[in-house]
């Protein structure tokens, strides 16, 4: 008997039924053609088009065929996907708008962000095994308490603009009175979080007034203010008289705060905020096209019952150990769907660890000399602009910086030019609008940084100003230095 194969024999293979194009077809489609034929008979038709014809209704049903070309194999696509990926250009963003580039220490990437114990770790439901995970999510509650001077906080929420959203909700069901469903919402927020509450309250038949909450004045009762800190143009301000006035009117006061500014500024807990909101990626978390990253809600222990997300609360075991333990879960798969204020995705936990690691690897000093030489940077950046004859607006910043021409420039087209010329040096700033820019630095910046933006904005004038130079004469200008021991010519960003 020969045991040599034939082409003509009915054993022989096609090259085409092995192709990986076929093969990523029967792979993920499942059933083969001849399944498919009983399931179809079992449910009384001929085809899978007589199925589609009885089961679709006619509005939405098309007969023609979608001209989707051929399909291609698995391998063939991801070959065609990283051709396409080699083509995008990877420059430094210093857009702001809640996102800073940051520095992911190695231990973390590889340890937490890189390893699935931590990178699957969706929800610790038994606590009595997860007790590393939960410590790190207290450790993450902890921080924000600790910057925010909030009494209570919880251990993540989405991003910061579905934050906002449950403080709006938050708000309004604390004040009590329902015929009040108005409240003020400082332009100064950053835009996505604006749309965000925009989308959000208007099924819930809330009225959001866009306007400055220092300006407003009272003539509708409102539930809630909401305020940035520092807000998306860069400004610093002093709310406390604001919070005195919205508690005077018997509302509350929503302050979105940044984190890592929060190490050199005083926390909103401290000047009567009632909720805080923000988000924390820039705490270790390397940006995502735009997120969701970790959010943050700190409040008052008296709203705690209101307070959306969970809680890691310290408690005792049987044997009188320290044990943690999910304290307050407010999600529909624990707790009656009325009495809900969470849904089932709300939490980041992976981001969340990342962040708490962060932190616990810097401590609060490297925190804040992180921020104090962020700062630093955005304010040589200034002084530069400054010389080569921009407008620099705003007397407090923190990070960002918003910048206009000055009275020697033709400001037409000025600011498409310099946005081209960043280009150029690979960074990207904000247009605000048709005269304004904005610039926000973070920890990923350095001196190198600072002279590349001075070139965008004055090619050919910009390197003849010293980062050194002018560092020294902020210095003679404040009178004090902040930034003895910390390297504006940090190595990492080079």
């Amino acid at each position: 008997m020969s045991n040599k194969f034939s082409p003509n024999s009915s054993h022989s293979l096609r090259l085409s039924d092995y192709s990986t194009q076929q093969e990523f077809k029967a792979r993920h489609i499942g059933p083969n053609p001849k399944q498919q034929d009983l399931m179809l008979k079992e449910l009384g038709f001929t085809s899978l088009q007589e199925m589609a014809q009885k089961i679709l209704p006619k509005t939405i049903l098309s007969d023609r065929k979608p001209q989707i070309g051929d399909g291609v194999s698995e391998f063939d696509l991801i070959a065609q996907l990283k051709t396409m990926m080699g083509k995008n250009k990877v420059y430094k963003s210093l857009i702001g708008m809640g996102y800073a580039g940051t520095i992911t220490p190695a231990v973390i990437q590889r340890n937490v962000f890189e390893n699935p114990v931590w990178y699957t770790a969706y929800t610790p439901y038994q606590a009595e095994i997860s007790q590393g995970r939960l410590e790190a999510l207290l450790n993450f509650q902890t921080l924000v308490r600790d910057l925010t001077a909030m009494e209570i906080s919880n251990s993540s929420l989405l991003d910061e603009g579905t934050a906002a959203a449950e403080a709006m909700s938050m708000a309004y069901s604390i004040h009590k009175n329902e015929q009040v469903k108005s409240f003020v919402v400082s332009p100064g927020l950053h835009p996505q979080i604006i749309e965000v509450l925009k989308t959000r309250s208007e099924p819930l038949g809330l009225e959001m007034i866009l306007e400055e909450p220092s300006q407003y004045k009272f003539q509708k009762p409102i539930f809630a203010a909401f305020v940035q800190y520092p807000n998306t143009y860069g400004f610093i301000e002093d709310y406390r008289d604001l919070t005195q006035r919205v508690h005077d009117h018997g509302a509350l006061l929503v302050a979105g705060a940044d984190l890592l500014s929060l190490t050199l500024l005083t926390p909103p807990g401290e000047w009567g905020a009632d909720i805080v909101i923000g988000n924390s990626q820039r705490f270790g978390v390397p940006l995502g096209f735009g997120g969701p990253h970790a959010a943050f809600l700190a409040t008052k222990e008296a709203h705690k019952r209101l307070m959306p997300g969970r809680l890691i609360g310290v408690s005792v075991d049987s044997k009188g150990n320290s044990a943690l333990r999910l304290a307050l879960q407010t999600r529909e798969q624990h707790i009656r769907r009325e009495k809900a204020t969470s849904n089932i995705c709300t939490a980041q936990v992976l981001l969340a660890n990342m962040v708490s690691m962060y932190a616990v690897y810097h401590g609060p000093e490297g925190l804040r000399k992180i921020a104090q030489r962020t700062h630093r940077l955005a304010a040589i950046a200034a002084e530069g602009l400054k010389q080569l004859g921009f407008n620099v607006k705003g007397k407090y910043f923190f990070d960002t910086i918003l910048i206009q021409p000055g009275t020697a420039h033709n400001t037409s087209d000025l600011i498409q030019t310099i946005l081209q010329e960043g280009l150029k040096q690979r960074l990207n700033f904000r247009k605000v609008d048709s005269l304004t820019l904005g610039i926000a630095l973070d920890e990923t910046c350095c001196a190198k940084t600072v002279h590349s933006i001075w070139d965008a904005f004055a090619p050919g004038h910009g390197a003849k100003l010293s980062v050194d130079l002018i560092d020294r004469t902020l210095k003679q200008i404040l009178g004090f230095s902040i930034l003895s021991e910390v390297d504006l010519f940090d190595p990492s960003c080079f």
